[in-house]
Order: structure tokens, then sequence, then C-alpha cells
């Protein structure tokens, strides 16, 4: 009789100890405690070309500092003007080094080119507000590469679309064409054009 009455004993004893553990919230059916929640550092949404947001492109109708960089740097003549020839020399550029042929001076092709990233006040695009037909923008990139500061040659055809003297003055344009914003020759030429057509310049597009 002695076995069972020991054995009874241990299970009182265990039961207690059991008992006593769980009144120290050593065990037992209690709630878990709750781990505080360490907050997330927030992710910055990164929107489209985030990565890229500050870069500079270079494309067709671009002028400035960085164009003359890139068309040195292609060997063309540096003028300055994004205009056909420097998008045809960067497309062969492109080519060569396996880029996509787009024409256009993004990342990739300027560090091809072995230049540093353009600031953004070496580039100047149009500001001109005047809605052109599609046909007097051709005849202004063939004439000057859509460059208002153009002069020919001898001197005698002057601006975007290469007024002479005489048609510029005859079409309400002062001084010289060089000097006017690039929209008050935008909408003298529209102006040419609504009159003569394309007969004022033969030769374009």
């Amino acid at each position: 009789m002695r076995r069972p009455l020991l054995a009874g004993v241990l299970t009182v004893l265990l039961l207690a100890l059991g008992a006593g553990s769980a009144w120290a919230g050593g065990g037992g059916a209690t709630a878990p405690t709750a781990k505080p929640k360490v907050a997330k550092k927030s992710k910055k949404a990164k929107g489209k070309g985030t990565s890229e947001a500050g870069t500079v492109v270079l494309k067709r109708g671009d002028r400035g500092a960085a164009v003359r960089q890139v068309q040195e740097a292609l060997g063309v003549a540096a003028d300055g003007v994004f205009g056909a020839q420097t998008e045809q020399a960067v497309k062969r550029f492109q080519t060569r080094k396996g880029l996509a042929a787009d024409g256009v001076v993004g990342p990739q092709t300027r560090d091809a080119l072995g230049l540093d990233p353009f600031a953004r006040g070496s580039v100047r695009r149009s500001t001109s507000d005047v809605k052109l037909p599609r046909i007097l923008r051709q005849i202004a990139e063939c004439e000057s590469g859509g460059n208002p500061r153009a002069v020919s040659s001898g001197g005698q055809y002057r601006g975007k679309y290469q007024f002479s003297l005489s048609t510029w003055r005859h079409i309400g344009g002062e001084g010289d064409p060089v000097d006017a914003p690039e929209d008050e020759q935008d909408r003298l030429a529209l102006k040419l054009y609504r009159r003569a057509g394309t007969s004022p310049w033969p030769n374009c597009p």
C-alpha cells in the first residue's frame, strides 16, 4: 500500500507546483503578451523614373553647351544645335556601341561618350507656344536645325527660318531676326506661310 500512497503524494505535489507556476505567470492558458509592434521604416514610393528624375536627356531640337559637348565627342560640327545631322551621328554611334539607336542622348549613350551628366542650365529648349503646322517645323529644321540664332555663311539669311532682312521687314518684323524671340519668329513665319505657302523656302523641306 505504500507505493500507491507515495504515488498519490507525488501527484498532489506536482499539481501544487503546476498551480504555483501558473499563478506566477509561468504557464497555463493565459493570454499571450502582445509583442510591441516595431514600426517599419516606410519606403518612399518611387515614381516612374525616380532614380533618374534629375537626368538631363538630349534630343533633336535641343540647343546649348550640352549639345556642343555631344557634338565634339562625336566629331561633328559643334554648333550647339541638335539637328538632323547630330541625330544621325548619335544613331550611328549607338549602333556601333550596341545601344538602342533612337538618336536620343540618355544616360547610357552619354556614359558611352565619356561625358559627365549634363547640367540643366546647359540645355535650351523651345519656349515658343505658337502652334505650327508640321511643314513649318520641317522647314525650320531644314533651314537652321531649329536654331533661332542661326546665320547663313554669307550673313544674308538669318534666324530660325533664314529670313532675309527684306522679307523679315515685309511681314512686320523689326530689327534683326536673330535678335527676335523664338515665338516671334514662329509667328511671322506662320504669317508668311499663310500668305505664300512654301515658296519662300524653295530648298526646304
